[in-house]
């Protein structure tokens, strides 16, 4: 359940033990093995509570991605594609950093892969769709170049997490843009 701020103090106290201990969850196992009764009990609240509010596990689920997604595209919304990627891949990282252990583990976990593509196509839709040098590309080629820039951000972002962060969120930016604008600049010059 999206909060507007004008609920009462007990459904957003328990809208967010749900969703924290949701999250919490989900730093501990996969997505599948989390249950309603076990987010229940951590969450504090009754089945009832949890259904009156979400339908199902998925809903919940969709409902986080959506914020997050929303929340990434509200930082790149006004970006202009492939002009401004060395921008968009800095708020990636910059956003990526600051959400916590969750949206880390979505975001570089094979098992939340379905999850993370549902957002990308969110996020692509909102960038790349607006994009005049993109939309004159054919499709096989628009498909291509996102594949290419979403396989290398990620894999970095991925590599730098499970590294501990070894090194400075700024210097990591520098090594994504350099690699993923090395390669589209190429791209958009042959075509």
């Amino acid at each position: 359940m999206l909060l507007t701020g004008k609920e009462d103090l007990r459904v957003i106290k328990t809208i967010e033990a749900i969703k924290q201990s949701f999250e919490a969850l989900i730093c501990e196992k996969d997505y599948e093995k989390i249950t309603v009764t076990e987010l229940c009990e951590r969450a504090r609240i009754n089945k009832k509570t949890f259904y009156h509010y979400y339908p199902t596990l998925d809903d919940l689920l969709s409902e986080m991605q959506a914020e997050l997604t929303e929340g990434f595209i509200n930082k790149v919304k006004d970006y202009t594609l492939p002009d401004d990627l060395e921008k968009v891949n800095r708020e990636f990282f910059l956003f990526s950093a600051s959400r916590g252990p969750a949206y880390e583990r979505i975001t570089t976990i094979g098992n939340y892969s379905y999850v993370r593509g549902r957002m990308i196509s969110k996020v692509m839709h909102a960038t790349w769709d607006k994009s005049e040098k993109f939309k004159k590309l054919d499709p096989f080629k628009q498909s291509i170049l996102i594949s290419y820039v979403n396989s290398v951000t990620l894999d970095v972002y991925r590599q730098w997490t499970d590294s501990g962060r070894k090194i400075p969120v700024e210097e990591i930016i520098g090594i994504c843009n350099q690699l993923v604008l090395s390669g589209t600049e190429g791209f958009f010059e042959r075509n």
